[in-house]
């Protein structure tokens, strides 16, 4: 046990070491969801009408920080292919440690480096225009965490089972768009198709950025943009616990896809 504990910390740290040190994933992992908050957001807020009440960077910017979250998580997975390719993982997993502590240790160590990066875009939030109190950014912390938890382990079940980092990375494009853009990061789900509203509703991000746009805006301001499920509107208690079941497929999948690992 104490083996397996020391395993994950290692394997954590070494993935929070790679990241510190590489200046320009850290730099260009950010660009993408800043362009879309200064640039994106405020080109349709210019036009958009649905009143004076409604500010569309404010509605916005959970959105771009479930973006941030999304992408840093999913794009986790690369440092095992990565690691494939190098002949590191093979080393790993003949350790005298158990597979699932090297499942667990990769996902933790996604998971900060994507909360780490969802909490930089804090910076954001006068340009947002936006009211937070202390109680909520705690809870807006916890929310990225289990977002990041959750979509880490997907990206690692997906990165083991894939053997090159060019069909990684084709995959993971294919992915992460229809993942971010059929979700209400951007637009409100009642505004959609109805067709389209289902999918959104498939969608366990959308349960992500529904907590953590009510965390961040307040429930009542964003209360006519959440997501209503049989006529109930989920809260935030149920919104992380659709995202923490299927985090816990996702871990699920990916210790059993590093179990049968030659």
């Amino acid at each position: 046990m104490k083996d397996n504990l020391h395993g994950v910390y290692i394997i954590w740290y070494r993935d929070i070491l790679r990241f510190w040190r590489d200046r320009a994933r850290m730099l260009t992992s950010m660009a993408m969801p800043i362009l879309y908050l200064v640039i994106f957001g405020t080109g349709i807020a210019s036009f958009l009408d649905r009143g004076e009440d409604f500010d569309y960077i404010a509605f916005i910017y959970p959105g771009i920080i479930c973006m941030v979250v999304v992408l840093g998580s999913i794009m986790s997975g690369i440092t095992v292919v990565f690691d494939r390719e190098f002949g590191f993982l093979k080393e790993v997993l003949v350790a005298p440690i158990s597979r699932t502590a090297v499942a667990v240790g990769k996902a933790m160590g996604g998971a900060t480096i994507a909360s780490a990066q969802g909490l930089i875009m804090l910076v954001f939030i006068p340009f947002a225009d936006v009211q937070m109190s202390v109680a909520s950014g705690f809870m807006l912390v916890g929310l990225m965490i289990v977002l990041a938890l959750s979509l880490t382990s997907m990206g690692l079940f997906i990165a083991s089972r894939i053997r090159s980092m060019e069909a990684f990375q084709a995959v993971m494009q294919l992915l992460m768009f229809p993942l971010i853009f059929i979700s209400p990061v951007m637009f409100p789900v009642e505004t959609l198709p109805g067709w389209l509203a289902t999918m959104v509703k498939l969608n366990p991000v959308s349960y992500g950025v529904d907590a953590i746009r009510q965390a961040v805006m307040g429930v009542e301001a964003s209360a006519p943009f959440g997501i209503e499920l049989f006529g109930y509107r989920m809260s935030i208690a149920l919104d992380v616990a659709v995202v923490a079941t299927f985090g816990i497929i996702m871990l699920m999948l990916a210790i059993r896809s590093f179990r049968v690992q030659e």
